[in-house]
């Protein structure tokens, strides 16, 4: 897909990965409508790239919402591009998790892109090539103590990806999964950075993800895996999973002990 050409709904504009994901898009040409509950922190692109980015507020979980995102895609003629970025995580242990954090990851992290998607398919399937993109996670991948109603969710949407993928194979309207490894944005609670710093992993900075899902948007990729060895453990986890289970197994005193009843943070 040429950048300069593309028209874009891109979800989960506010967020770090989301907002690097917005400005690199503008800044290659494309039209975008960048879909947030606040404005507030795309004030700066939307001065900086007037013609080229609009916001549309929406709260993605409710239908009313997706619906005003589509009277926009009308408004200006249709897409041929949608990103599915908005997210919500929570580090916990599932028992200290509340239902209400379960159901709200379950329906901004799986329904709202399922959603968002099935509505916006018919004015994807008018353009004369069009992509859906869903951003998803290494832990759609690998499941990771702390983390598993977060995992039930992306591995959920790498699933609703690789089938929508083979459902949509006679169209013209590809997809692409992209799975992050963790990365710094407000996401991560500091319980959760802990553990990263504790792990000594690998975080990187949102614009570098932003740049791999670009190249893997202009080169008509189906699947984007960021980071190394993150690569190399998602192919381990689905070979010898027993030996992942006994790595993993080591890490859970530390995991238990930086875990913590998280607050409701809302991601791009």
């Amino acid at each position: 897909m040429q950048l300069h050409e593309a028209s874009v709904v891109l979800t989960g504009a506010s967020g770090g990965i989301g907002m690097e994901i917005a400005s690199a898009l503008c800044a290659a040409g494309a039209r975008v409508l960048a879909v947030a509950r606040h404005q507030e922190s795309l004030l700066p692109l939307l001065a900086r790239y007037p013609q080229n980015m609009h916001w549309v507020a929406a709260d993605l979980t409710l239908p009313f919402d997706r619906h005003k995102v589509l009277a926009a895609v009308e408004a200006i003629g249709g897409i041929n591009l949608l990103i599915n970025a908005a997210g919500v995580n929570h580090f916990a242990m599932l028992e200290q998790l509340d239902d209400s954090d379960i159901n709200a990851m379950l329906a901004v992290n799986v329904s709202a892109p399922i959603c968002m998607t099935k509505l916006l398919l018919p004015q994807l399937k008018q353009a004369d090539s069009a992509m859906v993109v869903n951003v998803g996670s290494t832990y759609g991948s690998i499941g990771y103590p702390g983390y598993a109603s977060y995992c039930a969710t992306k591995f959920a949407l790498r699933g609703f990806s690789e089938a929508l993928r083979r459902e949509l194979a006679d169209t013209r309207v590809s997809v692409l999964y992209v799975a992050p490894r963790a990365t710094r944005t407000s996401m991560n609670s500091a319980a959760a950075q802990a553990l990263n710093d504790a792990l000594k992993a690998n975080v990187d900075d949102p614009k570098t993800v932003a740049s791999a899902v670009l190249h893997a948007i202009a080169g008509d990729h189906r699947d984007l895996y960021l980071g190394w060895p993150e690569r190399f453990f998602v192919r381990l986890n689905s070979l010898l999973p027993n030996l992942v289970d006994r790595g993993l197994r080591k890490q859970l005193p530390l995991i238990r002990r930086l875990s913590h009843k998280p607050e409701n943070e809302q991601k791009p």
